[in-house]
Formats: C-alpha cells, sequence, structure tokens
C-alpha cells in the first residue's frame, strides 16, 4: 500500500480494474502551474528567479529584494492551493489527449499536496474536464503507483514533471512506462540529465500517441 495511510484510504475506495493504467501527475501536467503561480506572488509583491528547479531559495520580496523564507514560501504555496481556481488552467491539448486515452485505460490522477485542498482541486478538475478520480499523496508516488497497479500484471504509465516522482515510480514498478512533461518546457534546463527510459514530451499532442502505443493501443 501508500506509505500515505490517507493516500491508502483513497486507493481503497476505489473500483478494481484491469485495463492498462494510466497515472498522471495534475501541476504543470495537466494544470499549470509554474505561471499561476509566479503571477500571484508577484500579486503579493514578490517574484521567482529561477536559479534552480525548486521554490524554496529563488523567491524574492520584490521591494526590499530580501530572500523569502522558506516558511513564507510554504505558506504561499499553501495559500496558491486554497485559491487555486482563481488562477490554474488545463496545459494546452490535456483534456482531449486523455479522454481519448481514457476509452481504452483506466485514468488515475495523483497529486502530491495536502490533502486538506483536495475538495477545492477536484472541482476545479471537473470543471476543466477531468472528471477522473483524484488521490493526494503527502509522500513519495511510487508505492501508490504499486498500490493502483493491483495483482493483476497490467501495463503501466506514469506522467509527472519532476524527475523525483518519476524515479520514485521507477523503484516501485520497475517495468512502468515513464514520461517527463512539463507544462513550462524552458525549465527543463535546470533539471539533471534524465535517465535513458524516461521519454521527455513537451505537450499533449505528442505525449498522447506515445502513452497509446506504451500501453498496448491504438488511439
Amino acid at each position: 500500500m501508500s506509505d500515505d495511510p490517507e493516500t491508502a484510504r483513497q486507493i481503497a475506495e476505489l473500483a478494481l480494474d484491469s485495463r492498462p493504467l494510466l497515472v498522471l501527475d495534475v501541476d504543470d501536467v495537466l494544470l499549470e502551474f509554474v505561471g499561476p503561480f509566479t503571477r500571484y506572488i508577484q500579486s503579493n509583491e514578490h517574484e521567482i528567479a529561477f536559479g534552480s528547479f525548486r521554490l524554496r531559495g529563488n523567491i524574492k520580496h520584490r521591494p526590499s529584494g530580501e530572500l523569502a523564507s522558506d516558511e513564507r514560501v510554504a505558506q504561499f504555496i499553501a495559500d496558491f492551493f486554497a485559491a487555486q481556481a482563481d488562477w490554474q488552467i488545463e496545459v494546452d491539448g490535456a483534456a482531449e489527449a486523455v479522454a481519448g486515452l481514457a476509452r481504452h485505460a483506466e485514468i488515475v490522477l495523483l497529486t502530491a499536496m495536502p490533502h486538506a485542498h483536495r475538495s477545492v482541486r477536484r472541482e476545479l478538475l471537473d470543471s476543466l474536464g477531468f472528471p477522473y478520480p483524484l488521490l493526494t499523496t503527502e509522500t513519495a508516488k511510487g508505492p501508490a503507483i504499486r498500490a493502483l497497479r493491483g495483482d493483476h500484471h497490467r501495463p503501466v504509465a506514469f506522467v509527472d514533471d519532476i524527475p523525483r516522482n518519476l524515479l520514485s515510480a521507477r523503484e516501485s514498478v520497475a517495468d512502468a512506462h515513464l514520461f517527463n512533461l512539463m507544462a513550462m518546457p524552458s525549465l527543463r534546463q535546470l533539471l539533471p540529465p534524465l535517465p535513458s527510459d524516461i521519454a521527455v514530451v513537451d505537450q499533449w499532442s505528442e505525449a498522447g500517441p506515445m502513452i497509446a502505443r506504451a500501453l498496448g493501443f491504438a488511439r
């Protein structure tokens, strides 16, 4: 089961399914995050200057130039998730591509965020055309993906923008098909080189057919 008891509880609520499994991250895979979050903190007199692929250590108070503390950044993130419906929009082409894949695969959304924000995210995803089961987790994603696969030795694909989540999936489900998709591909230059078994894609028009082939059906 998942290392997160609440995530395990959410997984247990799902109906058993033997179709190919497609697990999707949400932020910067289905919903834009970096762009909206940047605009959000700008509205709060702060700015991001990405020197690394992380928020902590890269946010400054615009008038003073003072670096925001880790606690302040954490509060920004929490406040943004509470107001996400006012800021986040669909990643271009995501809803259409996933709907096509959903005709042949079980789709599960797995987002790394505090469980307290699950209901707000659920409403936003529904409004933007993503009616698929939503899981939240506050720990590594790999164990949750292994639990989702269950006892069926079915094909699994996982799409995420953050390398550590993809590597966690590979550790837990060795034969998973892994895809790195980023709503803002320019940030990929801040990442270390990805292992060769992780497919790098920049848009859903490219990712959809690749995922369909990986899971064994034509799209």
